[in-house]
């Protein structure tokens, strides 16, 4: 099972990667909260999948029984959720700001503190 996940974990990688890669603020935005997912799924997948043993330590034990799954990546997983859904929903707030005062979801075309007539820097002295 984890080596399918592995698989899926490298492909939403890959496909957070191309929408990164992308000029539109949504496409962008779409590309973060995918490679959060797939941070998660990693996670999730380094903490073993298994449902043969609870991760539930006996009393007198100092340690879960062997093949016992990880909770330490379950509980991540809970935190990382919660944040990344708040981070998502900031910056979809900023993008919907950024396109009522610019008009316009394009990166080429959000450059107002760069404009593309000015010259740039001295390219040498």
């Amino acid at each position: 099972m984890e080596p399918w996940l592995s698989g899926l974990v490298g492909l939403f990688f890959a496909a957070s990667l191309y929408m990164m890669l992308s000029k539109k603020i949504i496409r962008i935005l779409l590309g973060v909260a995918m490679l959060g997912n797939g941070v998660n799924l990693l996670l999730f997948t380094a903490g073993r999948i298994t449902r043969d043993v609870p991760p539930i330590m006996p009393l007198d034990a100092y340690a879960p029984p062997e093949g016992a799954a990880n909770a330490l990546p379950q509980a991540l997983i809970l935190t990382a959720i919660v944040i990344s859904f708040s981070f998502l929903a900031f910056l979809l707030v900023l993008a919907f700001r950024a396109f009522q005062d610019l008009g316009t979801d394009d990166t080429d075309a959000m450059r107002v503190a760069e404009p593309l007539a000015d010259p740039g820097p001295p390219r040498g002295y």
